[in-house]
């Protein structure tokens, strides 16, 4: 059981997020090639699917360039910690009722630290660099992830209200006894998936790394593997978002071992985000820093919070202690998930 829990559980989460991670990649070359009415990569195998295994050996083998005034030991150590805040963030993530590894009972709280967390080593990697261009992004990009990651936090309340619990399973099971959560919370969806934008550094707001204004960021001096410790942890930190994202407002995975394609249908949702994450990159500008700030603080900001005290009032017009039941629970169910020891 040590040798399950310590090695093999790690592996089951890590390596399926690597391989996804290397070939979103991939995705997204093509998917943006043939919007610009290219071919993407062809040569690297057939189709160019072995192009992320190209680019992984090129990182890995390209010399470490270290800064001569760098603290060696954050400037080492950021961007693994920068990979592990990524990974860690899967151990509550759930697609299956069988294949879920650790099934918090505050595991929205526990995602949101993780993201949180994160921020700390983006800091950390431009400040102890001694680079301006790297110091200058680290500062961007706290100012970016703090704005928006208040919006995050706040549009997950509703969720919280609707659904009466943090665990994810028993938001999935909640919503298979209804109906998505999209539909009554359409508005927070949309906010929600724009605040995702935001702190995956994705356009149209990815002033953490505008080459066109500051050489790559917070990341400017690194290369080799460090470089792609970070390049992995924002493309991994994409599909961890796009997960929750499904598992919040899309129904996540339907729970019970008797459905033989419920994991295919919760990747396949998850695919669907990180299209449109794509898509959006390719069609939509980037913003100026200034307009980024303002969206954040003055616009997003009031609106969250009064759609936040919107469904505040109605919950407690209905009942507040039965609202969850209104329209769409019975009480069986929700007596048997309240009692079960495991939630």
């Amino acid at each position: 059981m040590i040798l399950i829990d310590k090695i093999v559980l790690p592996f089951i989460v890590v390596l399926p997020v690597l391989i996804a991670t290397a070939f979103f990649t991939l995705a997204e070359r093509k998917v943006l090639a043939s919007v610009q009415r290219r071919l993407g990569p062809t040569t690297t195998g057939m189709w160019g699917v072995l192009q992320p295994i190209a680019d992984g050996v090129k990182l890995l083998t390209k010399e470490n360039l270290l800064p001569s005034n760098s603290n060696k030991i954050i400037w080492h150590f950021s961007p693994f910690a920068s990979l592990w805040c990524s990974f860690i963030g899967w151990y509550v993530i759930n697609s299956n009722y069988n294949l879920i590894v650790s099934s918090l009972n505050y595991g929205v709280l526990f995602t949101l630290v993780i993201s949180s967390l994160n921020i700390y080593w983006i800091f950390l990697a431009g400040w102890f660099g001694r680079s301006q261009y790297g110091v200058l992004g680290s500062l961007r990009a706290i100012s970016q992830l703090l704005s928006y990651e208040l919006a995050l936090s706040l549009l997950i309340l509703p969720i919280v209200l609707f659904s009466t619990s943090l665990n994810y399973t028993y938001i999935t099971y909640m919503q298979l006894l209804s109906v998505s959560f999209f539909f009554p919370l359409l508005p927070c969806a949309i906010l929600y998936f724009i605040c995702v934008l935001a702190e995956t550094n994705r356009i149209p707001f990815d002033l953490l790394e505008a080459e066109a204004e500051l050489v790559a960021g917070y990341y400017t001096e690194f290369s080799g593997f460090w470089f792609a410790s970070f390049f992995l942890s924002e493309y991994g930190n994409m599909l961890l978002m796009s997960s929750v994202y499904v598992t919040v407002f899309l129904n996540g995975g339907i729970l019970g071992s008797y459905y033989l394609l419920i994991d295919l249908f919760f990747y396949l949702k998850v695919i669907c985000i990180v299209f449109i994450f794509i898509f959006l990159r390719a069609n939509l500008p980037r913003f100026r820093f200034d307009q980024l700030m303002l969206l954040g603080w003055k616009i997003l900001l009031p609106v969250i919070l009064g759609l936040l005290f919107l469904y505040i009032g109605i919950f407690l017009i209905f009942d507040i202690n039965n609202f969850v039941q209104i329209p769409f629970f019975v009480d069986p169910y929700i007596s048997v998930l309240n009692n079960s020891t495991y939630f």
